[in-house]
């Protein structure tokens, strides 16, 4: 037990200063001569780490900022597909309508979400074409 103790805090602090020689030599070789920006120092390169971190990545074991709900896991399910199942026929065609009235759908055949036929797939009636 007491080796743990010590062995977990050496790993972490050894991975954050991997971590921030990695940045270090990344920003060294790509940037100053793709952008001409200076060189930076491994305690500059650890502070941009923990900044795109903040920034972009939350820390392990947070879900983003305090407060902030984040995605659901896989465990939990997902609350939209199961508000969909939820809904009666009526309620989905006016979900889908004000989709369809705020521009969601688009080019690309994003408007076959839209089709009546899609609207329960486990229901559905009509059995796939073969290609021809």
């Amino acid at each position: 037990m007491k080796k743990r103790f010590f062995i977990i805090p050496l790993f972490g602090v050894l991975a954050i200063a991997a971590f921030g020689a990695i940045v270090m030599l990344l920003w060294n070789f790509v940037v100053p001569g793709v952008l001409g920006l200076a060189t930076i120092n491994f305690w500059q390169a650890l502070a941009l780490f923990a900044l795109a971190r903040i920034l972009f990545g939350g820390f392990p074991g947070r879900r983003g900022f305090p407060g902030r709900r984040g995605m659901p896991s896989s465990r939990e399910g997902n609350p939209f597909r199961a508000k969909w199942e939820k809904m009666t026929p009526e309620e989905r065609k006016d979900f889908i309508n004000r989709r369809k009235k705020f521009g969601f759908g688009g080019p690309f055949g994003g408007d076959r979400f839209f089709d009546e036929n899609n609207f329960d797939r486990n229901n559905s009636s009509e059995t796939p074409k073969e290609n021809e």
